[in-house]
């Protein structure tokens, strides 16, 4: 990927943000924080949402000890009971196993934003287990991921695409990177500064994206991060039994 030029005529800044990043804090990713971050301003990304499964320590560090000219949204992809989803500018993490409505509601909450990632996705997508449908959320969601880098075959990026139009929500893409050579294959383009919860709010309004896939190679790493995390004891953090619940 090329450094991205952010000027744009007439004074308005255009920035570039990848809003779906992991790191060796997720339970399948090997990925350095640091070194995720130094790719993100080689490539010419202006902000990073690390997203890791279920946590957001990595995140925080990461948002204090940023390079220069790069901007660190801390974020968190929570596991609901109805699927995964995207909760950024959070000061604490979010914890997994709520329903999609109790999630959203914690995220509020904290003043934070939230979108779908990969809602379509055969393995991953939302609602698949629960039968709750995207539809029923709509209205309360920020944002749908119209282009996941990471899906793979069908048509699930492009039900996503179209699904985010009839509702006119933002489409985005992201890379949903879980190594460094991710990194920004798939980003979105806005006007404006998307470093606040009203700031991408408001430059969502115009977003367009540049499409990108990483190699079967790179994806084939994931498979053996997991093994290796779950060796390490960084297995996949689970939901917790509610007062009374067995397990």
């Amino acid at each position: 990927m090329a450094v991205l030029d952010t000027s744009e005529a007439g004074g308005a800044v255009r920035s570039f943000i990848e809003l779906h990043c992991h790191t060796s804090a997720s339970f399948d990713s090997l990925a350095n924080p640091a070194a995720v971050a130094r790719a993100a301003v080689s490539r010419g990304l202006t902000h990073l949402a690390v997203t890791d499964h279920d946590r957001i320590d990595a995140a925080l560090r990461l948002r204090d000890a940023a390079p220069s000219g790069l901007t660190i949204i801390v974020g968190e992809e929570v596991k609901s009971a109805d699927g995964d989803m995207i909760a950024l500018f959070l000061r604490e993490a979010v914890p997994p196993g709520l329903s999609a409505v109790e999630t959203i509601a914690a995220v509020r909450e904290q003043g934070g934003l939230v979108g779908v990632p990969h809602p379509f996705d055969g393995r991953r997508g939302f609602g698949r287990k629960t039968g709750t449908t995207l539809e029923s959320i709509a209205h309360l969601i920020d944002w749908v991921e119209a282009y996941n880098a990471r899906v793979i075959g069908g048509s699930a990026n492009e039900k996503a695409a179209l699904f985010a139009r009839e509702h006119s929500l933002p489409g985005v893409g992201a890379s949903d990177s879980h190594t460094v050579l991710e990194v920004g294959v798939s980003y979105s383009i806005v006007t404006g500064d998307p470093g606040t919860p009203d700031g991408l709010l408001a430059s969502l309004l115009a977003v367009d994206f540049m499409p990108g896939r990483a190699s079967y190679y790179v994806r084939a790493w994931t498979p053996l991060a997991k093994i290796i995390q779950s060796m390490k004891g960084n297995g996949r953090r689970r939901a917790q039994a509610s007062a009374g619940e067995t397990r």
